[in-house]
């Protein structure tokens, strides 16, 4: 008996015309290593029009379909890893990251790597780089069985609306009134995203915290809080506006203050696959340019 077929998933967003070669590379070597590909049905669209050949006509165009994938590649920048993410759930297959973008924390192997990458694959060569996953609980469903993200969960006044109060309790106890234009709880690999930018700190990847952090607050006193990623946050908002924006990663719902919300960790992860190289520092130093300074 000869080995089982590697399958391998993947989903992709458009990429810039200069990553062409390197993406049609990359399905002529899965053909040569007679590896069963499965496309996502959008990204299959885009290659067509890109006269990229993935020499499969295998498709998925819900996550039900999705085959027994061994590795799932993901094509694109960070945003296209969160979609990915959402196609796996709980199944946690492993996600490879190629980066067809500026460079990413998540999508960290180049187009031109991408061989030596597989290589690494098929010889057993890669780690797992497990990453906590942040769930909302709510009493209604509000993303379509989906709800997790690996960045993090927001609450956010919508359009132009005054900002909102959001009352929030760690397992049940009173913490603070935020009253600002939104809160963010973030994981670690989200620290680095939206929470960053609203004075949020960089957490490593495997620090077992979740980060809340306020958008906007109008007491300039509040800052942002890392706790235990056991925590459940609750939370209840009041407002000028009956309606307000909750988000998971790129995916958001306008919901009512009648709504109850919790979030905490969960129960799976997201598998990101590490094939040497990639190292989370130096992609932290590289991306915050921190030690550039024009006067050195």
């Amino acid at each position: 008996m000869g080995e089982a077929t590697m399958k391998i998933a993947i989903h992709g967003r458009n990429f810039k015309e200069q990553a062409t070669p390197y993406i049609q590379e990359l399905f002529d070597e899965l053909r040569n290593l007679g590896v069963e590909v499965q496309l996502s049905e959008p990204f299959g669209v885009f290659l067509e029009k890109s006269n990229v050949r993935p020499h499969s006509t295998a498709v998925y165009g819900s996550r039900s379909q999705i085959f027994d994938a061994d590795f799932f590649f993901s094509i694109g920048g960070d945003g296209t890893l969160l979609e990915t993410v959402t196609h796996v759930g709980a199944r946690q297959i492993p996600i490879l990251g190629i980066n067809t973008g500026r460079l990413g924390f998540l999508a960290t192997t180049s187009p031109e790597k991408v061989g030596k990458a597989l290589e690494h694959l098929l010889a057993g060569r890669y780690t797992f780089d497990d990453r906590t996953l942040v769930r909302l609980e709510s009493d209604r469903d509000l993303f379509e069985g989906l709800p997790f993200g690996l960045n993090e969960f927001t609450i956010t006044r919508r359009d132009t609306s005054s900002m909102i109060t959001v009352h929030t309790y760690i397992d049940g106890e009173y913490l603070n009134s935020y009253w600002a234009d939104g809160l963010i709880v973030s994981t670690p690999t989200g620290s680095t995203g939206y929470s960053l930018s609203c004075g949020g700190p960089v957490v490593l990847p495997h620090s077992s915290n979740l980060i809340i952090t306020p958008v906007s607050p109008h007491n300039l006193n509040v800052r942002p809080l890392v706790v235990s990623d056991n925590s459940v946050i609750s939370f209840e908002i009041e407002g000028r506006s009956r309606y307000y924006l909750v988000s998971l990663d790129s995916r958001s719902r306008a919901v009512d203050s009648t709504v109850q919300l919790a979030v905490r960790k969960e129960e799976f992860k997201a598998r990101l696959v590490k094939t040497g190289g990639e190292n989370f520092l130096y992609t932290l130093r590289d991306k915050l340019n921190w030690g550039y300074d024009v006067r050195n």
